[in-house]
């Protein structure tokens, strides 16, 4: 079994089209299909939201028993299905259930008359969250040949920011690191490759990330600490009733461009205070961005031993303060620094309460 990235992830949201909307015109992702009832998805209606490689589907339900209208109603809007494109979907489930998976739907063929043949089938992952096994052949215009209609972007902004989903952030309860942590390297072969423990103002929080034998999947898995104070990790859980992504990392190739553009339609991020960037030379090196214009936009900058990783943080667009984005440059790095873990959970928290920098 070969996992050769992040093929979509799966939303579901209370409304797909006001969903759409917002991550269109503030992210410049522009819909690229749409299923619903006519397509043979029943009691649901689906986007396809495309930019380069990353994939956004965003799902309603339009029945109260639908799963993505029970989900919304326990969750709130949050990611559901995490994509995993395969070598060979049914290989891969087979195996999957041989290392002790749990099954939610088995290996089923799309195609269409274009020669493009999709195969996925789907495990269960953390929480409520599966993932889906896909296995692509032909145009890759395609998403699933008969379920979603292709269509063409109606317009809107097309900067091309963002080249890929580069990491997924999850919370899961204390004491679920570790059999989390095993889960992805006992079922899916994943491995070690970063650990870290955050205290902050009396709160802890430990975090294991693991990643893919192909480097293209990495989840960075957080836990809270029970011996310390509650805070935004016990926040997220509690809001979110159980495990879920945190969010969402897009990768790109010009943090400064891409954030000032975001920022420009009304994107909101974490704040960093002034203090931050006075030490940052030392800690990290010579950066080759200018530390005014980091400062400027409020960019943490990190480095691991292969370079430097350059990071920043949404605000959450949910009204349960849950799922946020990152956006995030790589010039080198690999994995993941020290710093900008603990600046991140800081400015969460004087977003949580409000505090004004």
């Amino acid at each position: 079994m070969e996992i050769y990235g992040i093929d979509h992830v799966e939303m579901y949201v209370g409304d797909a089209r006001q969903a759409a909307f917002y991550l269109g015109h503030a992210f410049g992702l522009q819909v690229h299909g749409q299923g619903g009832p006519e397509t043979g998805l029943t009691d649901q209606r689906s986007l396809l939201l495309r930019e380069s490689a990353v994939q956004i589907v965003l799902t309603s339900g339009l029945a109260a028993d639908h799963p993505a209208a029970e989900y919304v109603q326990r969750h709130g809007d949050g990611v559901a299905v995490v994509g995993l494109e395969v070598d060979n979907a049914s290989v891969a489930y087979t195996e999957l259930m041989g290392r002790g998976a749990v099954s939610v739907a088995e290996p089923t063929t799309y195609s269409d008359e274009q020669e493009t043949t999709v195969v996925v089938a789907e495990v269960a992952g953390f929480g409520d969250v599966i993932h889906r096994l896909v296995e692509r052949h032909g145009p890759r215009r395609e998403f699933l040949p008969g379920a979603f209609q292709i269509t063409e972007p109606a317009g809107g902004p097309d900067e091309k920011l963002f080249s890929e989903i580069d990491h997924l952030a999850i919370c899961v309860p204390s004491g679920q690191l570790k059999p989390t942590v095993d889960f992805y390297e006992n079922v899916f072969g994943f491995l070690p490759i970063f650990d870290e423990y955050i205290e902050v103002a009396g709160q802890g929080m430990e975090s294991t990330v693991v990643q893919s034998p192909s480097k293209h999947v990495t989840f960075t898995l957080i836990e809270p600490d029970p011996n310390r104070r509650p805070g935004q990790i016990d926040d997220f859980l509690s809001w979110h009733a159980g495990a879920g992504v945190q969010h969402i990392a897009l990768r790109t190739s010009d943090i400064v461009e891409a954030v000032g553009t975001l920022a420009g339609r009304g994107v909101n991020f974490l704040g960093t205070p002034a203090a931050y960037y006075q030490a940052l030379p030392e800690r990290v090196g010579e950066v080759e961005t200018p530390i005014e214009d980091l400062q400027k936009l409020g960019i943490l900058v990190d480095r691991d031993h292969w370079g430097q990783l350059l990071q920043i943080f949404t605000e959450s667009m949910h009204v349960r303060r849950t799922l946020f984005l990152e956006i995030i440059e790589r010039r080198g790095a690999m994995t993941f620094g020290s710093g900008n873990i603990k600046a991140l959970y800081e400015a969460k928290e004087r977003e949580l309460q409000g505090v004004e920098l």
